[in-house]
């Protein structure tokens, strides 16, 4: 029987810790990690050592892990690379749990073979591992501060996952500094083992963590990750900073999906798909944090905007727009409700106004009246310096008036604007954790947050969908194309799997002559397309390997040779091996339909404008599988182009259901076949609602991996 693994809760919760490579120089990184752990007051077993043995922070070092009598729920190991795996061999005859390895100079250098030598053996000994390449992990759950990082670490709510060890230890500081508390921090360093949804499955049930905010900089294990951020984030808001957003982090593929889905494009969809909120930069991520560990959940979406200053309203409008934040705009109601703080040439619509004269009471009662109305449910007030009001008098406004909106649970931001008075009052309310900033941007960028974790939290979650296709059909396919010794699927065979996914094509067939073509042609009927089938041409139009609109039989006659002409110009090594002539579908909405298996999340769909524009337009939107039926249909309407399927000037609405079914053959193909690794239909033709949609073209590639057992 194999043994289960530890659990993860022992890294945050231990109640022994070994820290391997405690010297007695108080210079060490192992030293540092002890003397943090000390300062801290980390109330477990503690036990240096070090083959030298000695002393150091009134311990007695021990030479080996193996001389210590009790058992070790930890060991950090704080010592040169080259001297781990002997270390790790010491663990495994202690039975430590965890290795949290703080040691460099493993595969982030190159070092790959000894990195996995020290995984496999611990692995086989039944030990997890954390890192290496690490500055180690903080737990206020367990008052344990095991890295070597700064000591000071204010205990709170908020969970920070990083990659990066030293933008870890510069966030320990600027969360001190901006007075957020956290419940843990820990690097993950090369991810051997322990990855972001270890992590995720201990701190989605833990009551201290409140915020889990993480930075990332590559993906392991996807699908997982994808299935732990939809968990958490019906629970508690996550944060994702993610490095690499430029396109030379993008690879492309053989297909328009490929080239399309940039990693960090896919990543964004996918972490919008999760519920995630992702931030632009480390000072937002710890803006959201902080605003979201300390303000209630809104009980629905109308917000207004308090203001003495027109220009700022404005501002503060944008940013609402740029931040889905939906303003309250029931104007019998709002002049009713501050109309008498509008000073007569203020404005009661939203933003409220109640001008440059505005006293401390005037904000005072305009706040208090946006907090007795329920139909009110999240407030922004903006303040530009004035007479009107003194340091001190802004300072007791801004106090009194968050106290009594958290009392009553109700959000609330406030942006405040002017000089020395102003920078006086923004330095006292910061240390009292209120939500004030210098920026508008900054303040409506915290609500949006707030704003979009209910939306994730409250919306219902739908089952998933998973279509019928002839999975067997599928792999007689593509046992053919690679015996064939071929990574992609012909015309003919591509015309049979949407046939085996009961997806409508055009009718047609693949010929080998002049005669064949004309005969088909006028089997079909009148007007044809042409295209050139060949195993070196994946981009027919490129190579003027298709033909549109052929009218009679002389047009397909010289149609023939001139696309047979053309791709032996164009591609001259280029094995022709026939042509395709189909019905010429009649025109209408053209649209792109892709799945692929995206090297970081698996089986990812793929929806957008389509036709011989989509690589200029890039209208198209991505998800990660498995997806319900509303999923698929809020994918659809995200691109910018979905106006056009609803129907404009006059025309009518499209057949968006049948897009819907299509999408769902697609992921069923993409999910149930694992040798196929794109699948492509451009262009779909969508017609008026009731009528359907036609696959005109698709492109399948494969790969040679094992075949799907429920085949």
């Amino acid at each position: 029987m194999i043994a289960s693994k530890p659990d993860i809760k022992l890294l945050f919760e231990p109640e022994s810790v070994a820290v391997i490579g405690v010297s007695q120089e108080p210079g060490k990184i192992g030293y540092k990690i002890m003397e943090n752990m000390i300062e801290v007051g980390y109330q477990g077993q503690i036990y240096p050592v070090n083959p030298k043995g000695g002393q150091a922070l009134g311990f007695d070092i021990l030479k080996s892990v193996e001389d210590i009598e009790g058992t070790v729920d930890v060991a950090v190991i704080a010592i040169p690379a080259r001297f781990v795996y002997d270390a790790v061999v010491s663990c495994a005859k202690k039975q430590v749990k965890i290795l949290t390895i703080i040691s460099s100079g493993f595969s982030e250098v190159g070092n790959l073979e000894e990195e996995q030598r020290v995984l496999n053996y611990a692995h086989a000994h039944n030990m997890r591992v954390l890192g290496p390449n690490i500055f180690g992990h903080y737990s206020a759950k367990a008052a344990l501060n095991a890295t070597f990082g700064p000591r000071d670490i204010r205990p709170g709510n908020v969970a920070i996952i990083t990659q990066s060890g030293a933008l870890g230890i510069a966030m320990i500081g600027k969360t001190a500094v901006q007075n957020i508390g956290l419940s843990s921090i820990i690097s993950v360093g090369n991810k051997t083992d322990i990855n972001e949804s270890d992590l995720l499955e201990y701190l989605i049930d833990q009551d201290e963590t409140k915020i889990i905010l993480m930075y990332v900089e590559g993906i392991q294990e996807g699908e997982r990750l994808v299935a732990m951020l939809k968990r958490a984030t019906r629970v508690k808001p996550v944060i994702v900073i993610k490095s690499g957003r430029s396109k030379r982090g993008a690879v492309a593929a053989a297909s328009h999906t490929g080239s399309l889905a940039g990693s960090d494009k896919v990543f964004d969809a996918i972490m919008r798909q999760c519920g995630v909120l992702r931030a632009e930069s480390i000072q937002e991520a710890l803006e959201w944090s902080k605003f979201l560990s300390h303000t209630p959940t809104p009980q629905g979406r109308n917000t207004i905007i308090i203001t003495n200053g027109g220009g700022v309203g404005v501002m503060a409008t944008d940013a609402c727009e740029k931040y889905e934040i939906k303003l309250y705009d029931d104007q019998e109601k709002l002049k009713e409700t501050f109309e008498s703080v509008a000073h007569g040439f203020g404005s009661t619509k939203n933003p409220v106004d109640i001008t440059g004269e505005a006293t401390k009471a005037d904000y005072v009662k305009a706040l208090k009246e946006a907090l007795i109305d329920d139909d009110i449910q999240s407030v922004i007030a903006l303040y530009c310096e004035t007479a009107m009001m003194d340091s001190q008098e802004l300072t007791e406004m801004i106090d009194e008036m968050y106290g009594q909106y958290q009392a009553k649970g109700k959000p609330i931001t406030f942006s405040v604007f002017g000089g020395e008075k102003t920078e006086a009052a923004i330095t006292v309310l910061h240390k009292n954790n209120v939500p004030v900033y210098r920026d508008v941007y900054d303040g409506v960028s915290c609500l949006g947050a707030l704003h979009f974790m209910r939306k994730v939290q409250v919306q219902e979650v739908a089952p998933y969908t998973e279509a019928e296709i002839d999975v067997s059909a599928v792999n007689r396919l593509i046992d053919s194309a690679l015996a064939d010794g071929r990574s992609f699927l012909l015309a003919e065979e591509g015309q049979g799997l949407l046939a085996a996914a009961q997806l409508p094509g055009p009718r047609g067939g693949v010929v080998h002559s002049v005669q064949a073509a004309v005969n088909l042609a006028d089997q079909i009927g009148y007007p044809v397309v042409m295209k050139v089938v060949s195993r070196d041409i994946l981009h027919k139009s490129d190579a003027g390997g298709v033909l549109l609109d052929l009218d009679n039989s002389d047009e397909v006659v010289d149609g023939y040779q001139t696309i047979i002409h053309s791709c032996k110009a164009n591609v001259p090594n280029a094995v022709i091996d026939g042509i395709e002539v189909v019905e010429q579908i009649t025109a209408g909405t053209e649209v792109i339909l892709g799945g692929r298996r995206d090297a970081n999340f698996g089986p990812t769909l793929m929806f957008g404008l389509g036709g011989i524009y989509v690589e200029v337009m890039k209208d198209v939107a991505f998800r990660a599988l498995p997806l319900s039926q509303n999923e698929i249909r809020t994918m659809i309407k995200e691109i910018r182009s979905y106006p056009l399927l609803l129907g404009v000037r006059g025309e009518a609405r499209k057949d968006i259901e049948s897009i819907i079914i299509a999408l769902e053959k697609v992921s069923a193909l993409i999910s149930l076949v694992p040798r196929i690794t794109d699948i492509e239909i451009n262009p779909m033709v969508v017609y008026e609602q009731g009528r359907g949609a036609r696959a005109v073209d698709i492109r399948v590639l494969l790969s040679d991996a094992k075949e799907d057992l429920k085949s």
